[in-house]
């Protein structure tokens, strides 16, 4: 299939689109919450496990819905309708019933990461000030357990809540996604996942970050499962207990970054794991960062022996500005690989070849047009382009009117650089990362991945390619964490990213563990490493050096 998206495919897209509004007939999430706890209000809606796993909170239909009134009530008498409330809420179900809350009394939700060792986060700190709050809620200890609001019925087209983007490239930006997109995204994700009111969840995924939220609480709300939930920290400290979770609730649906299968495989070499049964895994959701063709496939045969099926792999592409999901495997097909030619990935062609397997990011779920970013026509055929998406689930814009670009034409554009092949999305990188080094397109995360796999006191995921202006050329910059320093560790990482990419580094940092910032869902954040490493901000650390 041609990089664009074809006639036939745009218009099996809009019908399903014209079914999808007949058949949701105002299915909204106020809507659908209040018809489960009248239906089944005794069903088990969440779950939240502790630090050990176990079960340290639940609510049923009923009692989210009554306690989602009760907070209803409170924020209706300190704001107006359309006012933002800020949820800086730890994790825990609090979180949840504060949300749903907020949807019933007509606010806008504006989910941030909560204080980390009592300091709050400097995006946070501008997350505040760019959508000027009405009140912050950071517990639910003042809500009147009695009170109650009976909910409004909502209009699509209003703001449900701002999802902030991680700015992995940029300061955060407020999406404004509303009722109707949020609606549209679900019904979209229970199809492209095949999903059903039988489909158990276990997600550890912040709930202020897209996936925790839109995927792990709000997907089973609207089918009518059950969602067993726990903190990140507690996947941090413990990744295994993760799959424990998997395997002791029978969960059909469950992901997260691709670093997070990495660290499952690296913890499994060192852990009795007899007791773990996957086999009713079939949906591993993996997205939200590059998807290395390694990642899962030493996953899969590290977990085969306990019951997991590699069909059940499921990569998947999506972003905030599009409420969440984009495009998806299909339940059960597995991952779709594409090895292509190295040389002319970096004159923008995809080709078959040598040189780097691309992993497919599914079927799209939505129109997708590749489009060159510089004449904003499309694309030739195997052509990368920037990646534009329309359909129901893209969002208003961004709160303030910022970069109203990003929505112009009827089309979201992504930012991202990608191709369709026979109908299959590769996403391949960024635009605003690209580098270009004597006129070959250079891309961070193939760099990033050859320096984290040269040496193993390299950290994985610690790793920053970039560029900075040379005389007549990007030049190459790559800063990597390193668990402690050693001579023969710039060498293996220069001479492997030669042999693998034939591009020189001009500038490699070896740095201290920690330096290097991350977005709430573990992306580099390499705008920042930039910034910071032209400041000479790498340098006052002792422990680091410049090779």
């Amino acid at each position: 299939m041609a990089a664009m998206t074809g006639t036939t495919h745009r218009g099996a897209i809009a019908a399903r689109m014209v079914d999808t509004l007949e058949r949701r007939m105002m299915r909204l999430l106020p809507d659908i919450l209040q018809a489960r706890a009248a239906d089944q209000p005794d069903d088990c809606a969440y779950v939240f496990l502790d630090e050990r796993g176990a079960e340290a909170e639940l609510l049923t239909y009923s009692e989210l819905h009554f306690r989602a009134m009760a907070v209803a009530a409170y924020l209706r008498e300190r704001c107006a309708q359309g006012d933002r409330v800020i949820l800086m809420i730890p994790p825990g179900l609090d979180f949840v019933v504060a949300y749903v809350g907020c949807l019933y009394a007509h606010v806008i939700a504006v989910p941030v990461s909560p204080p980390r060792n009592h300091r709050i986060h400097d995006a946070t700190r501008n997350i505040i000030a760019d959508c000027d709050p009405a009140m912050v809620l950071t517990s639910l200890d003042d809500v009147d357990p009695d009170g109650t609001l009976e909910p409004d019925r909502c209009d699509a087209a209003s703001i449900a809540f701002l999802q902030y983007t991680s700015g992995s490239t940029s300061a955060p930006k407020g999406v404004m996604v509303s009722h109707g997109n949020l609606a549209a995204n679900q019904e979209q994700i229970q199809r492209a996942m095949g999903h059903d009111e039988e489909s158990t969840f276990v997600g550890w995924a912040p709930l202020f970050h897209d996936q925790g939220l839109i995927g792990n609480v709000l997907q089973p709300l609207h089918l009518g499962a059950t969602s067993y939930l726990m903190s990140p920290g507690a996947f941090i400290r413990r990744p295994l207990l993760w799959l424990s979770a998997i395997s002791k609730y029978r969960a059909h649906s469950s992901g997260g970054p691709n670093f997070a299968f990495d660290v499952c495989v690296a913890h499994a070499q060192r852990r009795d794991l007899s007791d773990l049964d996957l086999s009713s895994w079939r949906v591993a959701f993996n997205g939200a960062e590059p998807i290395r063709p390694e990642s899962l496939r030493r996953f899969a045969e590290t977990f085969a022996p306990y019951g997991f099926d590699a069909n059940a792999l499921y990569p998947c592409y999506g972003l905030a500005e599009a409420t969440l999901f984009v495009s998806g495997s299909r339940k059960g097909r597995g991952p779709r690989y594409l090895d292509a030619d190295r040389d002319e990935l970096g004159r923008g062609h995809v080709v078959p070849g040598q040189g780097r397997t691309l992993v497919g990011s599914g079927v799209p779920e939505a129109d997708i047009r590749i489009v060159d970013p510089h004449t904003r026509q499309p694309s030739e055929p195997h052509r990368i382009g920037e990646i534009w998406v329309a359909g129901e689930q893209v969002a208003q814009g961004y709160w303030n009117g910022r970069s109203p670009d990003t929505f112009a034409d009827g089309y979201l554009h992504t930012g991202d650089l990608g191709v369709v092949i026979d109908e299959e999305l590769y996403v391949v990188g960024r635009v605003k990362d690209l580098i270009i080094i004597r006129g070959r397109n250079v891309y961070p995360h193939d760099i990033e991945l050859t320096a984290q796999s040269a040496h193993p006191l390299v950290r994985p995921g610690a790793c920053a390619a970039f560029a900075i202006s040379g005389v007549d050329t990007d030049r190459l910059v790559v800063v990597a964490e390193v668990r402690e320093e050693r001579p023969d560790i710039a060498g293996a990482i220069r001479a492997a990213i030669i042999r693998e990419h034939e591009v020189a580094v001009a500038d490699l940092v070896l740095s201290a563990p920690g330096r290097l910032q991350k977005t709430s869902s573990g992306k580099i954040m390499r705008s920042a490493a930039k910034k910071c490493y032209l400041e000479g901000g790498f340098d006052v650390d002792c422990e680091e050096s410049r090779v």
